[in-house]
């Protein structure tokens, strides 16, 4: 979950920098971005963040159906459904690479189509991949955004007379999503594929191991049987 929460900070990297300030993940973004445009800020964004939002949700309320009945924790429906968000993101480097300088799109410029595809079709696998983590429910990891992580890590905090619980993981997701976001940054001056070509790894891995361990997990802690024979 803190890789792909690594790897999702890479991806808006990518789409703010390389797809005309659009966040593919982080939706809240989009959000304030629209309501910024809509009220006459100039030089702002409209249709690619809109796309990004619908096909956020969309991508989020197909997962959701398709993991309504599967059991909490990491299933391989879930394995599947990661698998397939990493797939996505190596074609979309494939697409990015092929279509040469027509992305990354400069600022103030109209987003040609084809980017305003590949905005589309990243909003979908990070509703996928949101969906999917929300079902595997770890406390304050969503992959996604860090808002609620940053409010348990200091709402819970000693400082705030918590015990602390969990501030490891939690300050691990939001140190990883800033580091993502560097990375992402930085391979964009390569080229906008290359962002999308190593948070696709990630994820593929991610997919690889979680599966593995929850394969292991229950043969691990699964009681021994006792021969009472004589």
């Amino acid at each position: 979950m803190l890789a792909l929460t690594f790897s999702t900070g890479v991806v808006d990297a990518v789409g703010y920098l390389g797809l005309d300030r659009v966040f593919t993940a982080n939706m809240t973004g989009n959000v304030v971005i629209l309501g910024m445009a809509l009220t006459g800020a100039e030089d702002l964004p409209v249709l690619g963040p809109s796309l990004a939002l619908v096909a956020f949700v969309l991508g989020a309320a197909l997962v959701g159906r398709a993991l309504r009945r599967a059991a909490k924790g990491w299933t391989t429906a879930c394995t599947l459904v990661i698998a397939l968000v990493g797939a996505g993101l190596a074609v979309l480097a494939g697409v990015t690479a092929a279509l040469g300088d027509a992305i990354p799109v400069q600022e103030g410029e109209t987003p040609p189509p084809a980017a305003l595809v590949v905005t589309s079709t990243l909003g979908l696998l990070m509703g996928a991949q949101a969906a999917a983590a929300r079902r595997l429910a770890v406390k304050d990891v969503t992959t996604v955004v860090v808002t609620s992580t940053l409010t348990g890590l200091a709402a819970d905090s000693r400082l705030a007379g918590g015990t602390g619980e969990g501030w490891r993981r939690r300050l691990g997701a939001v140190v990883l999503i800033l580091a993502g976001a560097a990375a992402g940054a930085a391979l964009l001056r390569w080229h906008v594929g290359a962002g999308l070509a190593v948070a696709a790894l990630i994820t593929l891995v991610s997919a690889l191991l979680g599966h593995v361990r929850a394969r292991v997990r229950p043969a691990a802690t699964e009681p021994r049987r006792v021969d009472t024979r004589t």
